[in-house]
């Protein structure tokens, strides 16, 4: 299961995720973390799921079986890290006709992002 265990930590370190954030996000341990990043243990099916659902790739690929990562909604983006509405609510606090609008709200919803990681 070694491919498994690299898999693992490529997709853990694509999104900047020490192993105890990614423990935290999944429920898990950070020991389990370990142990299934080395290859010495394999998480439950439904955790493998889990993962896979979480960063839009297929199962085959976390398994080893290709190496297309492809998931159901692949576009090599992680998914948005802030509530639905949190844009509704940066679209209302800045005023429209200001030259400077779109930039301002583009930088606070990126600011956004980086926070919750």
């Amino acid at each position: 299961m070694k491919i498994f265990g690299e898999r693992i930590r490529s997709l853990r370190e694509s999104m900047n995720y020490s192993q105890v954030k990614f423990a935290e996000t999944f429920g898990i341990g950070q020991s389990s973390v370990v142990r299934y990043e080395k290859g010495e243990a394999s998480p439950a099916l439904e955790l493998l799921v889990k993962i896979a659902d979480y960063y839009d790739v297929s199962l085959d690929y976390i398994l080893g079986r290709t190496d297309n990562p492809q998931g159901k909604l692949y576009d090599c983006k992680p998914k948005n890290r802030y509530p639905a509405d949190m844009e509704n609510f940066v679209e209302m606090c800045f005023d429209p006709n200001s030259p400077m609008n779109a930039k301002l709200k583009q930088t606070l919803i990126q600011m956004l992002g980086e926070a919750k990681e």
